[in-house]
């Protein structure tokens, strides 16, 4: 499978109110490897950068002044990314500005060439209930050096959520790599006879079953006496 780590620096916070996209920073993954394969872009908007905007990625007007407009770099752009899987971090926020970018050149919106988004905040909040998930945060959490990122840049910053999308997904990254090796080295699965294996069933005391009906009682207030097991047949 073939990933694309995606982020974006903008303008500010407001695509429909003419915010733009200034830099675009894309890393790549195949089968939960990082190829070293990267597409960095900087962007001329033809605007300036919200003061508030300015402070976080630091891209002054000057410096896009000589940069390529998205018109000009679009097919490159689409090509990277076409029939990945793209992991973006809070993913609405991105992929509204570069929808925003494709529609201002008729172009269809990105999911119509990719192939599918995950989107690590979503995937940090299930993780993490109730911290802090900001991509700061989970580099603090997963030991993911991110002492170079004074400010925020595109292509630094999908080099951090690479590496802590790696740890995040740590144990499913270890077995898919088993299965791949093995697969890679031809190795056959050694059929084991179950049939005559025996296994001890261990009956719960009474203080156990005492314990699993007062879970059961919980789940089931928790849910408002929706629960399956309390229901009539």
């Amino acid at each position: 499978m073939r990933q694309i780590f995606l982020d974006t620096e903008t303008t500010g916070l407001f695509p429909e109110q003419g915010d733009r996209v200034i830099e675009i920073g894309c890393v790549e993954l195949v089968n939960r490897k990082l190829t070293g394969n990267t597409l960095h872009l900087y962007l001329n908007p033809d605007r300036d950068s919200h003061e508030d905007a300015l402070r976080i990625h630091g891209i002054t007007t000057e410096f896009l002044q000589d940069k390529p407009r998205f018109a000009e770099v679009a097919d490159e752009f689409l090509q990277f990314v076409s029939d990945a899987e793209l992991i973006i971090h809070n993913a609405p926020f991105d992929l509204g500005f570069l929808n925003k970018e494709l529609s201002l050149l008729g172009r269809p919106p990105l999911k119509d060439c990719v192939n599918g988004v995950i989107d690590t905040l979503v995937l940090a909040k299930e993780m993490f209930p109730g911290k802090r998930n900001s991509l700061d945060a989970l580099c603090a959490r997963l030991e993911v050096d991110n002492s170079g990122r004074s400010l925020h840049g595109a292509l630094l910053d999908a080099e951090l959520l690479a590496d802590v999308y790696i740890n995040m997904t740590r144990g499913q990254d270890a077995l898919l790599m088993d299965v791949a090796d093995a697969q890679e080295q031809g190795a056959v699965a050694e059929r084991v006879d179950l049939h005559s294996l025996v296994l001890q069933v261990i009956a719960a005391n009474e203080s156990e079953l005492a314990a699993h009906t007062t879970v059961l009682a919980e789940l089931d207030k928790s849910s408002g006496g929706k629960t399956k097991w309390r229901q009539p047949a």
